[in-house]
């Protein structure tokens, strides 16, 4: 330890996406990070095995963007170098609301699209290049330790080939994604904790990369991103279209219970079903493509860490491990972006007086707050599948929404907002303002939201 890294050793369970951006934090405070991850990684692998979702359409909003520039400077630079394009986000989408197009114009949020695989590698060979952080893959934790007052202050692991052996430690993250133990370890100590939130979502994702026409190309599209959304309870397939690096394109063709084939033939049918035309239009046109992937556990799970009365000390969560969104509207990534964030700036204030006590339970009521609204979006339009049930506010949210795109489509400054809001630059609130809201409650109805993307 030293006046630059008042604590010693971290422990962060799972080395995916969120624990590689919580590592990252964590070695600027503590003198070792150790990252604790169940697959078989090194600092070449991208994908792992344990995160199926991986292989999908991967958006990093513009705030998580803006984040991952502020913890690993250089990063934009680096995956444009590797073929990942940057663009302004109306002007590079082609973006099919439930109503038509939306503007083609200057927005000013800057996109940048890749493969979650490409960015996992590039983050972890930065992690890992940092003498703080020491990796143990192939390794499970099994559990907690507390110490004599209740503090968490290691967790158990094992692997196939060795006994179980014990981690100390100053702090546990828990990043382990979905999977996540932590609620069944905490009520094994007489925690009591808050059932889970769930909320269905139905949706399953098929998804492939291919490649894309080069530039020379007279087939080659003016447009990095092709999009058709899904809005209840009509528009019940849709599917985006990303270009990445080197090259490819990623589609993911979504469907709400009506999952979409894994063949050639069927994939390609069940783009051309859908009313955005380009990406039946490219996908028709590949000459090489990677595997056809299918993925369905996209429900949202909300596990309340922060109404836990006595959580323990020394102990946070963070990532998918507290909550896992619809993956259909890009939340994860910048979330996770946003608690490592949270997490850096309260150890900076703690950093001079070289306490950790007390930290834990404040930063998950703080992520418990952070979460409300990209919570509220995802499940808002998740629950209005449902033909029971539907809360007051969200059939209003939905309403509101329906009315909100009906102007967006004619307006380009409505939209300009909307795409801030969704990139998590702006609160919701913003769309409610007088500027915004005359505009929705006055605006003429219009037809009915297009039937594109029924079943066919």
């Amino acid at each position: 330890m030293s006046a630059d890294r008042p604590w010693g050793t971290a422990v962060v369970i799972g080395g995916s996406y969120a624990g590689l951006v919580t590592a990252r934090v964590l070695s600027d405070f503590f003198a070792e990070v150790v990252v604790v991850e169940r697959d078989a990684v090194d600092e070449d692998t991208g994908i792992h095995p344990g995160a199926p979702q991986g292989y999908h359409a991967h958006a990093m909003l513009a705030r998580g963007g803006e984040i991952l520039e502020r913890l690993f400077p250089g990063i934009r630079e680096e995956l444009r170098n590797a073929g990942a394009p940057e663009f302004d986000y109306g002007e590079g989408s082609d973006f099919l609301l439930p109503c038509g197009r939306a503007p083609r114009q200057r927005t000013g949020v800057r996109m940048q699209t890749f493969t979650r695989d490409e960015l996992e590698r590039r983050l972890r060979r930065r992690v890992l290049a940092r003498p703080q952080v020491t990796l143990i893959p192939a390794t499970r934790c099994a559990g907690l330790i507390l110490d004599s007052s209740g503090r968490v202050s290691g967790v158990t692991c094992r692997t196939q080939d060795t006994d179980p052996f014990e981690l100390a430690a100053d702090l546990v993250v828990d990043a382990s994604g979905r999977a996540s133990s932590l609620a069944r370890w905490l009520r094994a100590l007489g925690i009591t904790v808050p059932p889970k939130r769930t909320v269905k979502a139905k949706v399953t994702y098929t998804s492939m990369n291919f490649d894309r026409p080069q530039e020379s190309d007279p087939r080659h599209p003016d447009f990095k991103v092709a999009y058709q959304m899904l809005f209840a309870p009509r528009v019940r397939r849709g599917g985006v279209l990303f270009a990445v690096e080197r090259n490819r394109w990623t589609c993911s063709l979504f469907g709400f219970e009506d999952p979409p084939p894994t063949d050639d033939e069927g994939y390609l049918a069940f783009a051309r079903s859908l009313d955005n035309p380009h990406l039946a239009t490219q996908i028709d046109r590949r000459t090489v493509q990677e595997p056809t992937r299918r993925h369905s556990s996209a429900d949202n799970q909300w596990r309340p860490y922060h109404a836990v009365k006595d959580w323990p000390d020394r102990l946070i969560a963070v990532g998918d491990a507290v909550c896992a969104l619809n993956p259909v509207y890009a939340q994860g990534q910048t979330v996770a972006a946003m608690e490592a964030e949270l997490l850096q700036a309260m150890l900076e204030r703690r950093g001079p007086s070289g306490r950790l006590d007390g930290l834990a339970a404040g930063f998950q009521k703080k992520v418990g707050r952070l979460l409300r609204s990209p919570w509220m979006l995802s499940t808002n339009s998740d629950l209005m599948w449902n033909p029971h049930g539907r809360p007051l506010a969200v059939r209003f949210a939905h309403w509101y929404n329906a009315r909100l795109f009906q102007v967006a489509v004619r307006d380009p400054a409505v939209w300009a907002r909307f795409v801030r809001v969704v990139n998590m630059l702006n609160s919701p609130a913003v769309l409610f303002r007088p500027t915004v809201a005359l505009k929705v409650l006055w605006s003429p109805t219009g037809a009915a939201p297009s039937p594109g993307g029924r079943r066919r």
